[in-house]
């Protein structure tokens, strides 16, 4: 029991969902949700009680892409921390709803959660796309989730939901590296190189590169190499080493143009169905909400191993050429991106409250890591010349 001298602790509040007091012991907490759950048909659990609560959830990935085995992660370490009594079932892309539908299909109850990314959602609302999606003035995937978590992103999340009537939890997080311009028959060399290109991409990054001059479609992952081949596109960006691998993405293309603004700092999403998440006893939503975190870090140092594996593998078994996208376009990615979010925020208070949030935290974010971080091209230069340049220059 709580000293009364002493506040409770509380579970970290997703958007939308009420803060609840955290109990001492998880049969106190399961007892004090029971009328909860109850109305909603969870079984409630405490221990002696038969069996766990299983929920159905679904990814927005293929089963093959290393996105959906994150995904996974998530669930095995959620049903860890409760001791089995929390069971996620994680799904694939397609397995109840196509990706994109996946936002609809939690708020309606269809499915009870999912794992995705909130450019996804972005036909509901463009400032969705701001979580992923551009330059984000600077900041890498881990700063901007510093924003979301400690500089009012999570707050402003909440108000696009709302606006939306989304019945959802979101916890963001696992930061993405710097994403590939993309997969090509050519080198990119100018900007004209878009001109008329068929292209694949998502979010915001769809209105970037039609004023770049390409011909977008915004397909799922699981259609990306399928229209490749068609001829329905000409290239495609996906996300990163391991996943373009998988997917098959080399095997359409034989040129990868390393480094790109369109989406520098993406992150995934856990979204749950906010009745089913009110509806859990405390502790489980607790551990919903730190596995989080737990599987974030655990998230991003797979990355690295993976995606720098992967890396290699691709030149020196695929034969992928890799070269560095031109200045040029970065620059112009930068100038059109400008251009795009700020019609979009003459439309929208709420785009241009989000944007304005971001540049705010990150002039100040950016600004101290550049300053203090050093350069890594100086060590590893020092450490492994002898190997040359990873790419080559475009």
């Amino acid at each position: 029991m709580t000293h009364p001298t002493k506040p409770p602790r509380t579970v970290p509040t997703p958007p939308g969902v009420a803060a609840r007091p955290r109990r001492r012991r998880f049969l106190a907490a399961a007892t004090g949700a029971a009328a909860g759950a109850a109305s909603i048909g969870l079984p409630m659990v405490a221990r002696g009680q038969a069996g766990p609560v299983t929920l159905r959830w679904q990814s927005a990935w293929p089963a093959k892409d290393i996105f959906h085995e994150y995904a996974v992660d998530y669930a095995r370490k959620v049903g860890d921390m409760t001791g089995g009594d929390l069971k996620i079932d994680m799904l694939p892309a397609g397995a109840v709803v196509p990706a994109f539908g996946l936002l609809d299909a939690v708020s309606k109850g269809a499915l009870d959660g999912g794992h995705g990314v909130l450019v996804y959602h972005y036909g509901k609302d463009p400032a969705l796309g701001l979580w992923g999606s551009g330059p984000a003035f600077g900041m890498d995937a881990n700063m901007l989730l510093a924003w979301h978590r400690y500089g009012g992103g999570q707050e402003l999340l909440a108000k696009v939901y709302a606006a939306l009537g989304a019945n959802v939890a979101s916890f963001l997080y696992g930061p993405m590296p710097t994403q590939p311009l993309g997969w090509f028959k050519k080198p990119v060399t100018k900007i004209g190189d878009f001109a008329g290109l068929k292209f694949r991409t998502a979010g915001l990054s769809t209105d970037v590169f039609t004023g770049m001059g390409a011909v977008v479609d915004p397909l799922p992952a699981d259609a990306i190499v399928q229209a490749m081949s068609k001829g329905v596109i000409d290239a495609a960006e996906y996300n990163n080493m391991t996943s373009d691998r998988q997917l098959g993405l080399p095997d359409m293309a034989s040129v990868c143009m390393l480094q790109s603004f369109h989406q520098n700092a993406e992150q995934f999403e856990i979204l749950v169905n906010r009745d089913r998440f009110k509806a859990l006893p405390a502790a489980m939503q607790a551990i919903v909400a730190h596995a989080v975190d737990a599987a974030s870090a655990d998230l991003a140092w797979k990355a690295i191993d993976r995606y720098s594996k992967d890396y290699r593998e691709l030149q020196a078994k695929q034969g992928v050429r890799f070269y560095k996208t031109p200045d040029a376009v970065l620059q112009t990615e930068l100038e059109v991106y400008d251009k795009v979010t700020a019609k979009k925020a003459s439309e929208s208070p709420l785009f241009k409250e989000i944007l304005d949030s971001q540049r705010a935290f990150a002039e100040r974010a950016v600004r101290w890591d550049m300053d203090g971080t050093v350069n890594r091209r100086m060590a590893y230069n020092h450490y492994f010349a002898r190997k040359g340049w990873p790419f080559k220059k475009g």
